[in-house]
Order: structure tokens, then C-alpha cells, then sequence
């Protein structure tokens, strides 16, 4: 028998004549007076009114630490993300009440009701008069020494990675904090938060694979959706003018440090904008977000520096292919010298895809990575951007950008296609790629099509991706890090 089965053995053995002395194990009438955080306010603020004959306090938490010194013991509680020392007496409790606390373990949750005072190291602590077992912990934490290091016990616990590892708590609440922070800038931009289904008929908005399932009641095949625009874009046309939603989308794709087949986006719309007046409110959005965050513009990330203070650089992809990606200007037009120059480099292009598409893959291998300051690529191909409108400048392009920010796309924003002509065109190429072998084009939404035929005014959409911001603004170099319970394989017996 290892280490971790006799340790869990006697647990259960301690339980099992815990029971047989009657003592419930799991009560739910113990209210703690106030928070740990409170208590230090009331220590900080009014310390006078504190002392052994003084305010009483009722506090619960989880018991982190124990130190047992025959007749008296200390023990140090958790709660959230503070910790508070309650020591407990023999004299105080009483035979009984000690000699049950004296069985508990590290682990265990216990409520203590009494004053305070200051122990000779100067810490304030609670004096036990009262004490109760509130939930006994039947498995042993992780030694608090070592932690939980290795990062697949870390994922697939995450419960005991929150217990016992301060900086994934951190993460998560800094999580919470951005999200909050992003819902209040669109709230006093006067955008409208709404909510579109999850499940969708038609899997549109993006280029990606679903995933797939079925309504018994309905009998018929649904989606998980792999973006919400086109219902957002029909709120558009509904008169809702200025609409945003935070919400999981689903892509049925590889998992990567930088991909999770389900994540967390926000997507916002905007009547009678473009795409350079979404760059100019993105900017806003990181700037404020970041200096509410981190106390400054600029942040570090995986040992570089980030600068978050708006101005940020906005190159066209063709100008970004030839200035970063080292791709000739005489090659830029010429989709065989493109063929040619992918194979030399080892870049996987086939000859099926577009020149558009041959673009913007050279541009993901040899472009993307180098992009670290946050950056703006415009002009996106019009083969890869379905939903798009084409620019009154070059037909052959689209009023698109993408945010990069540390090598990683952090977002993507356009203005839209309001010509429903255009757009059933735009779905029509790309059905084509579809039958062609392009598993991931975009089907064609004729309701979608209908719904433009109404009328649609000038509107420009954009989708951040959040798990990556926060992986950015908690310098985590995994997405997985920043996700609570990310999809793990099945572990193997």
C-alpha cells in the first residue's frame, strides 16, 4: 500500500468512529459573523474595541494548518484568498469539544466563535470559546511544501490547484475582474447586451468545424455555435443598433497552448460604423482594461514588453508579407511564385487554394508569430472573409483587420456586408471551397440572406477572443491556464 492509500485509509477509519461516537460530520448551522477580510478591517479601523473582553466573532473556514501543543493548539483557517489563526483551549472548550478537534485533520472546515486578541509574535487571533466541525475532509490535501506542480493533475483537479496554489486563484479572479471591466466599457458606450442561442441550425459566422448534435423533440440535427454573428447582425437589422454578447463559442479543431475547442468571446456590433472606428474602440477597451488591471499601460509577457497606450500600428497584410514575412514585391501577385516559394520554405500549401487563401496562410507561418506590439493587420483577401465588405478601394480586398498581439490573434473586426446580393454571392464562393475539400468554409444561411433583404444600415462587428487577453494580462503561456476545467483526453487507466 503506497503513501496516499494509507493516508486515505485512516482517514476513513478516523471517520467511521467519528460516527460511532455520534458526532455529526457534515452540520449546516453554523453562520459566520463576518468575512476574514471584514475582521481585518474592523482590527485595522477599531482595534480598541477588540481583546478578550471584547467584540466576539463568529468565523468558518478551511483548516490549512494545525500545531498542537498538548493542552492548546492553534490552527490557521482559509478563506477565499485570506487566512486567520484561531487558537483553541482544553480549559476554554472543555474535554469533549478538545479531544474531537484534536481528531480532526488539515483539510477539514471548522466554525469557532469568540474574541480576540494578540499572540506574542503580535498576531491577531481568534479565542475559541465555542467550536464546531462543519465538513470533514475524507481525502488529504496535497503536502503544502510541494503544492501541485505538474500541470495535467493541476487541470484535471482544478479544485485542489484553487486550494493550494495562490497564483491560479489570482488568474481567475483577475479573469472575472477583465470581463467585468470589458462589460462595464460597453455598457457606457451604450451598447445592449443580449443573449443568441447556443445551438444553431446552420453552424455560421466563421470558418471552422462544428460540432454536431441532435434536439429529440425537434428531430433535427443542431450545432453548437461556432460564432454568434449572424444572429447579432439580425438584431442589427431588428433596430437594435449598438448590441454586444459574452458567450461560449464551440470549434471542433485541435488543442493547442493557444486553442481550447470551446472558449470564451465577446462579439459587439455597431450601426453606422467601420472598421477603423472598431480599431479605434478596441484600443479604448485594452488601454482601460490593462491600466485597470496592471496600474499601467504596459505589461510583461512571457519576458517581453507589452505597450498597451493607443497609437497602435495598423500595416495592410500585403505590405506586412513583404516588410516581415520577406516576400518579394514581384511575388506578391504571382500565385505560382507563391506555390514555389511555400514549397522551398516547407510550408504545407496545396495548389486547390486561392491566391487570397495562399496569402494569408504565408502570412500565419511567416508574418503572425513576429508580431509581438499590438498590431492591426488590414486588407484581408476577400476568398478568406465571407462575411466582409469588400473595399471601394481594392474589390479584391476587405474592410477587415486582425489584432496580434505577442505572436497570438487576439481579434477580428470588419465592417459588415449590408448588399444581399453580395452576400449570397460571398456564400456561394463559399460553398464552392466547401465541395472543393475545405471543411471548414461557411455554408450558405439563406434566412440570413432573407434578413439583409430587409435592410441593414452600415454596421461594423468584431469578436475578441478573452481566454487569450487574460492569458496576456496574466503573463500565462498556456490557454489552458486561464480556462477553469479545459477538455482534457480521457486518462488512461
Amino acid at each position: 500500500m503506497n503513501k496516499d492509500s494509507r493516508m486515505l485509509q485512516i482517514r476513513k477509519e478516523k471517520i467511521n468512529s467519528l460516527k460511532a461516537d455520534g458526532i455529526n460530520l457534515y452540520p449546516n448551522d453554523f453562520k459566520p459573523s463576518c468575512s476574514f477580510e471584514t475582521l481585518k478591517n474592523i482590527i485595522k479601523v477599531r482595534p480598541d474595541s477588540l481583546g478578550e473582553a471584547g467584540d466576539q466573532f463568529e468565523l468558518a473556514g478551511r483548516m490549512m494548518a494545525i500545531n498542537k501543543i498538548g493542552k492548546s493548539s492553534f490552527a490557521r483557517l482559509k478563506e477565499g484568498n485570506s487566512q486567520f489563526q484561531v487558537y483553541l483551549q482544553k480549559n476554554e472548550l472543555g474535554n469533549e469539544t478538545y479531544a474531537l478537534f484534536k481528531k480532526l485533520d488539515i483539510g477539514d472546515f471548522i466554525g469557532a466563535k469568540g474574541p480576540l486578541f494578540k499572540t506574542r509574535t503580535g498576531e491577531w487571533t481568534l479565542l475559541a470559546k465555542e467550536f464546531k466541525l462543519l465538513s470533514k475532509a475524507v481525502r488529504p490535501l496535497p503536502e503544502k511544501f510541494h503544492g501541485i506542480k505538474n500541470p495535467e493533475k493541476r487541470y484535471r483537479q482544478r479544485y485542489l490547484d484553487l486550494i493550494m496554489n495562490k497564483k491560479t486563484r489570482q488568474i481567475f479572479l483577475k479573469r472575472s475582474k477583465i470581463i467585468s471591466l470589458m462589460r462595464q466599457f460597453f455598457e457606457q458606450k451604450k451598447f445592449m447586451e443580449v443573449e443568441t442561442p447556443m445551438m444553431q441550425p446552420l453552424a455560421g459566422g466563421a470558418e471552422a468545424t462544428p460540432f454536431k448534435t441532435w434536439h429529440n423533440a425537434l428531430g433535427m440535427e443542431f450545432f453548437l455555435r461556432i460564432a454568434p454573428e449572424l444572429y447579432l447582425k439580425r438584431l442589427v437589422v431588428g433596430g437594435f443598433e449598438k448590441v454586444f454578447e459574452i458567450n461560449r463559442n464551440f470549434r471542433n479543431e485541435g488543442v493547442s497552448t493557444k486553442h481550447n475547442p470551446e472558449f470564451t468571446m465577446v462579439e459587439f456590433y455597431q450601426a453606422y460604423a467601420d472598421y477603423e472606428d472598431l480599431m479605434d474602440i478596441t484600443e479604448d477597451m485594452f488601454e482601460s482594461i490593462v491600466q485597470s488591471i496592471s496600474g499601467s499601460a504596459t505589461i510583461q509577457y512571457q519576458g517581453q514588453t507589452i505597450d498597451f497606450k493607443k497609437g497602435w500600428q495598423r500595416l495592410p497584410m500585403i505590405e506586412s508579407l513583404i516588410k516581415i514575412g520577406g516576400i518579394s514585391t514581384e511575388m506578391i501577385n504571382d500565385t505560382s511564385s507563391l506555390l514555389d516559394f511555400a514549397k522551398k520554405n516547407n510550408i504545407q500549401i496545396t495548389k486547390k487554394d486561392r491566391h487570397g487563401k495562399i496569402l494569408t496562410k504565408l502570412f500565419d507561418i511567416l508574418v503572425e508569430p513576429k508580431l509581438i506590439q499590438p498590431t492591426f493587420i488590414t486588407g484581408y483577401p476577400v476568398e478568406v472573409s465571407p462575411l466582409s465588405r469588400k473595399s471601394d478601394a481594392n474589390p479584391e480586398l476587405t474592410d477587415r483587420f486582425e489584432l496580434f498581439i505577442a505572436g497570438k490573434e487576439i481579434a477580428n473586426g470588419f465592417s459588415e456586408i449590408n448588399d444581399p446580393g453580395d452576400q449570397y454571392d460571398r456564400f456561394s464562393m463559399q460553398v464552392e471551397q466547401k465541395n472543393e475539400g475545405n471543411p471548414e468554409a461557411h455554408i450558405m444561411d439563406a434566412d440570413y440572406v432573407k434578413a439583409l433583404e430587409y435592410g441593414m444600415p452600415p454596421t461594423a462587428g468584431e469578436g475578441i477572443g478573452i481566454d487569450r487577453l487574460v492569458m496576456l494580462l496574466t503573463d500565462s503561456p498556456s490557454i489552458r491556464e486561464v480556462i477553469l476545467f479545459p477538455h482534457m483526453k480521457e486518462k488512461s487507466v
